[in-house]
């Protein structure tokens, strides 16, 4: 193999080995015996486990950060890019699922920014200015557009959490009951909400 070659053949085993067992189940050890190469050459590739766990979260966060721009820069309907944006995600839990198994997770390496979490924060960024026109014209106060976008944002995220191991029912159905419970709950939002369930003195 090329240098370039077994680079990729060793970002390939790590990636499984990641998903499999999440970082700290995963070692140098492993990625080599499946690699079938000696460990140094995984320290002279990477420099060692963490190296290699930043290159693969790094290509994933890529990956997922271009499936949710499209939508996301589409425009249009509200609707649409609700819809648009869950299919995307549950589209590259589909294609991609051991990468999203290695965002979810937690790991000693992950930073605050460029991990899953930083990212949903990023789209959430996007839809709250979409919803912020929504709520104008709907005579809702825009400033709790932000709050809005996190709570929408972080459901689509969730589900495809959920989802991910589930696999029932369809892609195309979970995304229309997401937009379903999105869309026809933010079509009647009350103006100024209250717990009812409260006793209020």
């Amino acid at each position: 193999m090329t240098g370039t070659q077994r680079r990729a053949q060793l970002l390939d085993v790590s990636r499984r080995l990641f998903a499999e067992k999440g970082f700290d189940g995963t070692s140098v050890e492993e990625i080599a015996a499946r690699a079938e190469v000696s460990k140094p050459v995984v320290y002279e590739h990477f420099g060692g486990k963490e190296g290699v766990y930043a290159v693969v979260v790094d290509r994933e966060i890529q990956a997922l950060t271009r499936a949710l721009s499209a939508p996301l820069e589409e425009g249009g309907h509200p609707k649409a890019l609700v819809e648009r944006t869950t299919l995307a995600l549950l589209g590259y839990i589909e294609t991609s699922e051991d990468g999203f198994r290695i965002l979810v997770r937690d790991s000693p390496v992950a930073q605050a920014t460029g991990t899953f979490s930083s990212l949903i924060g990023d789209v959430a960024t996007q839809v709250e200015h979409l919803l912020a026109d929504q709520f104008r014209s709907q005579g809702q106060d825009p400033k709790t557009a932000p709050m809005y976008a996190q709570m929408l944002v972080g459901m689509v995220a969730l589900t495809g959490q959920w989802w991910l191991d589930a696999r029932r029912p369809s892609k195309d159905q979970v995304a229309a009951h997401i937009v379903n419970l999105a869309w026809n709950g933010l079509s009647g939002l009350e103006r100024r909400p209250m717990l009812t369930s409260l006793d209020v003195e």
